[in-house]
């Protein structure tokens, strides 16, 4: 899907090019069950929602605007299978039931107590983070060592053009890590 087509805002959102990698590798099937931990405007719940004919999306996110522009993309792509879930994660994903899939864009520094919860829940869970700054990228790695789990790590790096007079040039975006780990034939945790 097209960037242009979502309802934004100033929150951030993950990009047509680095969204289409990210929900490829979360190898989802019509009937998963999976949390997009600080969902932002919603775009991989939104996106991600479209595969899943017998399944559900829970959007977890803390940031009021955030959750009005999920709202707003809810109804504009009529994601019936997305349930918006306003809270700080883990705390907001206690109540929900357990995930098959999820894909983490953001935990505002609580990533081990949200993967935590979300292996008690289902240690074969499908996971896919998408991580920018370097600091994060070291607390993914630290984490994936300290629990012997060997995930793929893919960095995309996208450019694209503008028009500037007669010239296109190429406007580069910040490179994006993707880590994903477990599912099936996945490493499980006990």
């Amino acid at each position: 899907m097209r960037d242009e087509q979502f309802i934004r805002g100033d929150v951030p959102m993950t990009k047509s090019e680095v969204r289409a990698v990210s929900i490829s590798k979360l190898e989802l099937k019509p009937d998963s069950v999976l949390y997009d931990v600080g969902a932002g405007t919603g775009s991989v719940s939104i996106e991600a929602s479209r595969f899943l004919t017998g399944g559900r999306v829970y959007a977890i996110e803390r940031k009021a605007e955030a959750i009005s522009l999920i709202r707003a993309n809810k109804d504009k792509f009529r994601a019936d299978c997305l349930e918006i879930v306003e809270g700080a994660a883990p705390e907001a994903m206690t109540g929900l039931e357990a995930p098959t899939h999820v894909f983490i864009g953001g935990t505002s520094g609580s990533m081990e107590a949200v993967l935590a919860l979300v292996l008690q829940k289902n240690p074969k869970a499908r996971i896919v983070m998408n991580v920018i700054a370097l600091e994060s990228l070291g607390a993914v790695l630290t984490w994936l060592k300290k629990h012997s789990v060997t995930a793929e790590i893919v960095q995309v790096q996208v450019s694209k053009g503008r028009l500037a007079g007669d010239c296109h040039l190429m406007l580069g975006q910040n490179p994006v890590y993707v880590v994903s780990f477990g599912g099936e034939g996945g490493t499980v945790f006990e």
